[in-house]
């Protein structure tokens, strides 16, 4: 059973995806929360950056879809593994997969990793394989 913090942050994030709205997504991180992906040197820290964070994700993408394909939970966290459909802002369509680990405290997400194969973004790459 997915406990209901990672369910509420699978929805949240395709609500975003979706909506571009990331108030829902927001709700669920700690004042001080943090959000980190592969294409970031530090951190992004507190309500603000990572609201940041999570604009910067988006504006990558004409459109985006995450779905889940598995989950793994334990006592502070979550792993899940998923795979986004959509296109880039130019219009090339885009299949990226990848891990998000969250690390949760009293019932919100404190820190917020993402890895994905960042090859998929480049000229030439996955992305342009089909």
């Amino acid at each position: 059973m997915v406990a209901r913090l990672t369910q509420d942050f699978m929805r949240a994030l395709q609500g975003f995806e979706a909506t571009g709205d990331p108030r829902p997504l927001l709700a669920l991180f700690h004042e001080d929360g943090e959000a980190l992906s592969l294409g970031r040197g530090e951190p992004a820290r507190g309500l603000e950056e990572v609201e940041g964070f999570w604009r910067d994700y988006r504006s990558v993408f004409r459109g985006i879809r995450s779905e889940f394909a598995h989950v793994i939970e334990g006592g502070g966290g979550a792993v899940l593994e998923w795979v986004s459909r959509g296109a880039l802002a130019n219009g090339e369509p885009i299949e990226s997969k990848g891990v998000t680990v969250l690390e949760t405290d009293g019932g919100r997400i404190r820190r917020c990793r993402t890895y994905y194969d960042s090859a998929v973004f480049m000229p030439g790459g996955a992305a342009a394989d089909g």
